[in-house]
């Protein structure tokens, strides 16, 4: 399955959340896309629930089935909680770091920034938005002016987003640090992701 490219909106409506943001769509239509409009919804079994809440999540960090699947595997196999592991896991990916740093507004745009190759981490170029980084990388805009120009826009224009607490934020030098791991509650996840964890183990 290929990455997602159609109405975003709409997925949104379908799960309930803003998964690519708030958007006024769904305060004026808090009920799933369709002909028939406003409409009661059949009870969800368990089965159905887990899978809802796994395409919120995978929606949201804009990953393929494979490649989710691939990141609960590896978490899985470590020590520790498998659920908060896995939001460690997609919230320091290299493309969400520079979203949360304000980089740029959307993570799709993130994502566009990493593979034009317009940041550096520790000094090194890097255009894989998968890439993981760990407490201490550095982020920043390259040296030449266009990458410069792209990384300043992206945060003039990201005042109304605050950085979270486990990133730093040097915004006059367009470098940003991984300080720490994030926690479960600092992810801020729009899915429950205990659910997700029961949805692959079964």
């Amino acid at each position: 399955m290929a990455r997602y490219k159609g109405p975003k909106q709409r997925i949104s409506r379908r799960y309930g959340v803003p998964i690519f943001g708030p958007h006024k769509v769904l305060e004026k239509r808090a009920y799933p896309p369709g002909q028939h409009g406003p409409r009661s919804r059949r009870k969800l079994t368990d089965y159905a629930r887990g899978l809802a809440e796994k395409q919120k999540l995978r929606y949201c960090y804009g990953l393929m089935e494979r490649q989710f699947r691939r990141y609960f595997e590896e978490v899985k196999k470590r020590r520790g909680n498998t659920a908060e592991m896995l939001l460690q896991t997609l919230e320091t990916r290299l493309d969400n770091v520079a979203f949360r740093l304000g980089y740029a507004p959307s993570r799709p745009a993130a994502r566009q920034l990493v593979t034009h190759g317009h940041l550096k981490v520790n000094g090194r170029r890097v255009n894989i938005p998968s890439y993981n980084l760990k407490p201490g990388d550095v982020v920043e805009a390259r040296e030449n002016a266009h990458s410069r120009q792209m990384v300043v826009k992206g945060l003039e224009s990201a005042t109304v987003r605050t950085v979270p607490p486990w990133l730093t934020l040097e915004k006059e030098a367009a470098k940003g640090t991984v300080s720490r791991m994030p926690t479960a509650e600092e992810a801020e996840p729009i899915a429950n992701v205990q659910a997700i964890v029961e949805f692959y183990s079964r």
